[in-house]
């Protein structure tokens, strides 16, 4: 354990280092997020963080490799990301050329590591489903992944967001792992929680808005693809996989059913689903009146319940199938809401007096 307190903490410090030496490479280069019609903050904020990140975890990686198997995949596979989303940062890449990248990754990802949807479990109620064989594993595994990205990519709208519904889910996924004696992933959880720290600290401006940098495309993808990565292998592992499949949608349920309810509103409007708007989540509380420091500390909050919740269904057992229709119907409560945004938005408003 102390050489255990000892890494992290200097993992802490490499990640905290990477990303005040990263900031002033984006401001030479200009790799900045400017205010616009969609953004609101203030300055020119380097988009630093999600490479900050990558370069902090791959060296942790190099350094520990037999901690995460086909390492080298995925290394290169969020090195791919990060570079992709950096340049999408930069020039706004079109979204097809993201979903083919995303797409071509999750197929490697299956070929070579075999890292796939082999069984959803008991989740419909109707006996085990098991996709070997059916070539339908495959096609749900690319959604899967290109889901992952996506969500989180989507999610990133206030400070601090991204940063602390990533940590949510890894806390939780490293705990299922810790209980379940799966020290290594369960660790690499713990060390993520650690890199992603010092991004949350300088994106909240707790060291002043002078050294504020923002996350960018690069991270968001980067955090996806790791969590989908981290999903899959804890819970499509043999025959006894530490997590029911049911229980991943709980541990990514905020961004997932933020996304999934955006998405289906929007293609409903007859816009593309991928056409940025301010209608998340985030958006809404804002709309209702709350602060960004608020916001994000009522979102973790959920995020965090609804984890909690699928943690405590796999510990204690709860039915695949009930856990499945429990989490399709506060999907359904959600939409619903955001549906009604508008209406709800303004009599709470007026209710509050604002």
């Amino acid at each position: 354990m102390p050489h255990s307190l000892l890494e992290l903490g200097f993992t802490f410090f490499i990640s905290l280092s990477i990303l005040f030496m990263m900031r002033k490479v984006a401001q030479r280069i200009n790799l900045v997020d400017k205010p616009n019609e969609r953004k609101h903050h203030t300055g020119a904020i380097p988009l630093v963080g999600g490479i900050s990140i990558c370069i902090a975890f791959m060296h942790f990686l190099i350094s520990n490799s037999d901690l995460l198997p086909s390492y080298r995949l995925y290394l290169s596979s969020i090195f791919i990301l990060t570079l992709v989303g950096a340049i999408d940062d930069k020039i706004d890449l079109s979204f097809k050329v993201r979903l083919l990248i995303q797409a071509s990754l999750s197929v490697a990802m299956m070929m070579i590591a075999d890292i796939q949807l082999h069984q959803l479990g008991n989740m419909f109620g109707f006996g085990q489903m098991n996709l070997t064989g059916v070539g339908l594993g495959y096609v749900i595994t690319v959604l899967a992944v290109i889901g992952a990205i996506n969500a989180f990519n989507m999610v990133d709208g206030i400070d601090g967001l991204l940063g602390g519904l990533s940590i949510v889910t890894f806390a939780g996924l490293g705990y299922v792992l810790y209980i379940d004696g799966q020290p290594n992933l369960s660790y690499l959880c713990l060390v993520l929680i650690v890199i992603i720290l010092p991004y949350v600290l300088l994106n909240l401006g707790v060291f002043t808005r002078r050294y504020k940098v923002f996350m960018g495309d690069a991270g968001s993808m980067l955090i996806g693809f790791t969590v989908i990565w981290f999903l899959l292998l804890a819970s499509q592992n043999g025959t006894k996989a530490p997590l029911r499949p049911v229980t991943a949608l709980w541990l990514i349920a905020v961004p997932l059913m933020d996304m999934a309810a955006i998405m289906i509103r929007r293609v409903r409007r007859g816009d593309s689903p991928f056409k940025p708007d301010r209608e998340h989540l985030h958006h809404i509380f804002q709309r209702l009146g709350f602060s960004s420091l608020q916001t994000l500390l009522i979102i973790c909050g959920i995020a965090t319940a609804y984890a909690a919740f699928g943690i405590y269904g796999e510990m204690v057992n709860i039915p695949e199938y009930v856990m499945f229709y429990l989490f399709i119907g506060c999907f359904g409560v959600y939409a619903l809401l955001l549906s009604n945004v508008w209406k709800v938005s303004a009599k709470i408003r007026e209710w509050r007096g604002i």
